[in-house]
C-alpha cells in the first residue's frame, strides 16, 4: 500500500542509486587506472621481447637487439623468426628504427 510516503527501505534504495550515479562516487564504477603505453610491436626484439636500444637488421629482414642476435648467431645460422638458414651473418644497424624508438620514448617523457 502506497500512501505517498517513502518507506525507509525505499528511501535507502533511492539514496544508494543517487550516490552510485554521482561522478566520483566510490559506489560508481571505477575507471581503470591509466596504464603505461605499450611500445609498438616493431620496437620489441623478437628474441628478448623487450624494447630495443640497438636494433640491427639480419639477413632475414627482421630487426633484433644487437646483443641478442649476436648470441643467437654464435650457436645457430638460422633466422629466429622463420627458422630458415640465413644467407649471411652480417648485421646492419637499423638507424631508422633506433630513431623511431628514441622519438617514441621522448614523446612519452
Amino acid at each position: 500500500m502506497d500512501n505517498g510516503k517513502t518507506t525507509i527501505r525505499g528511501q535507502r534504495l533511492e539514496d544508494e542509486r543517487r550516490v552510485a550515479e554521482e561522478p566520483g562516487s566510490s559506489s560508481a564504477a571505477e575507471a581503470p587506472a591509466p596504464r603505461e603505453e605499450e611500445p609498438p610491436a616493431d620496437f620489441i626484439c623478437p628474441i628478448t621481447t623487450e624494447l630495443m636500444s640497438e636494433p640491427v637488421m639480419a639477413a632475414d629482414g627482421h630487426s633484433y637487439e644487437r646483443s641478442a642476435i649476436e648470441r643467437w648467431l654464435a650457436t645457430k645460422s638460422t633466422s629466429p623468426m622463420t627458422g630458415e638458414a640465413l644467407v649471411h651473418s652480417f648485421l646492419a644497424p637499423n638507424h631508422t628504427l633506433r630513431r623511431q624508438i628514441r622519438e617514441w620514448q621522448q614523446a612519452r617523457a
